[in-house]
């Protein structure tokens, strides 16, 4: 599978106005139900309590809250991608870092529109820890409040639309998609279908995933509908 040319991606991106990653999320879910090895599921539950990071108290996450499948766990995973590799299947509201040996750390996504209307395979250029938020145009067109964001940017903090983290997509030409895999502060859109933005985590899950992705050609993302 090979991703979309170069215009193609920049067309619906200027349709979409996808530039900002918002994160206004909706309760739409429409995720189907996979079985989860019972060994694994509880590996990493203990791991969305409060943190400090970089100056910034991550406030804990009431896990509980969240549907037990999308908690990160490492599950049996088979597939042709090497290790290293981001697969993201927009439909199930899955991430999964390949691991060796059929395995693979699973995090629940949340996905915005533009999430669901493009596929195909990129690489992260670059990643960012506490990150500015620029909100599309035509998002400031509906909030006003948000106005004066665009151009100077939202600076890092626990309300910042785009978390914690962000890996940065883009093509092969060497050309962004405007296309992220981000944290959120809304940990309760995990498993919906957002009314808007790119590919979310929760902030703990974030951090973890950006620790294990070096930036370049090598780090491949492959996203599935």
């Amino acid at each position: 599978m090979r991703l979309r040319n170069a215009l193609t991606v920049f067309g619906l991106v200027a349709t979409i106005g996808l530039t900002g990653c918002t994160t206004t999320s909706d309760t739409a879910s429409g995720t189907s139900t996979e079985k989860v090895e019972a060994t694994t599921a509880k590996i990493f539950t203990d791991s969305y309590g409060s943190v400090t990071d970089a100056g910034y108290a991550l406030p804990a996450i009431p896990i509980n809250k969240v549907n037990p499948k999308f908690h990160r766990q490492i599950v049996s995973y088979q597939t042709k991608e090497r290790a290293g590799t981001i697969v993201v299947n927009t439909r199930e509201r899955f991430l999964y870092y390949v691991l060796p040996n059929g395995k693979a750390v699973r995090y629940g996504i949340g996905v915005g529109k533009q999430g669901f209307a493009w596929q195909g395979e990129a690489y992260i250029a670059w990643k960012q820890e506490w990150p500015t938020w620029h909100p599309p145009k035509e998002m400031a067109v509906r909030k006003p409040d948000v106005a004066k964001y665009v151009e100077d940017g939202m600076g890092p903090g626990l309300r910042n639309p785009l978390g914690a983290r962000a890996l940065y997509l883009f093509n092969d030409k060497g050309q962004d998609t405007l296309f992220r895999l981000h944290g959120t502060p809304e940990w309760a859109s995990i498993g919906t279908a957002a009314s808007s933005g790119c590919i979310r985590l929760m902030n703990q899950d974030i951090i973890d995933l950006y620790s294990r992705v070096r930036p370049g050609k090598s780090a491949r993302v492959v996203v599935q509908q």
